[in-house]
């Protein structure tokens, strides 16, 4: 199991709502998709507030992380297996 906070990531937005993160995937991602809590991404399980937004914008998954104590935060990692997972459930903006 790998740790997101191993993975190179850029933050998007930092100390962000959940509203604000799906905001912004919607508006600057090309494809995206909402799950629910409790979907894995990168073999970790979602938090958040429904419906969580995750974006794709080229070979990277945009989507919010929270770490507990330090907040919620739109991460930007590029990983093209976690986006052929997510194909099926994408849709162009």
């Amino acid at each position: 199991m790998t740790c997101v906070e191993d993975l190179p990531y850029e933050v998007i937005l930092s100390k962000a709502s959940f509203a604000e993160c799906r905001e912004y995937v919607e508006k600057h991602c090309p494809r995206y998709c909402h799950v629910d809590p409790g979907f894995r991404l990168f073999d970790k399980y979602m938090i958040g507030v429904p419906p969580i937004a995750i974006g794709v914008d080229g070979n990277a998954v945009v989507f919010p992380f929270t770490k507990p104590c330090y907040g919620t935060f739109l991460l930007r990692i590029e990983d093209t297996e976690e986006i052929a997972r997510l194909a099926p459930r994408l849709k162009p903006r």
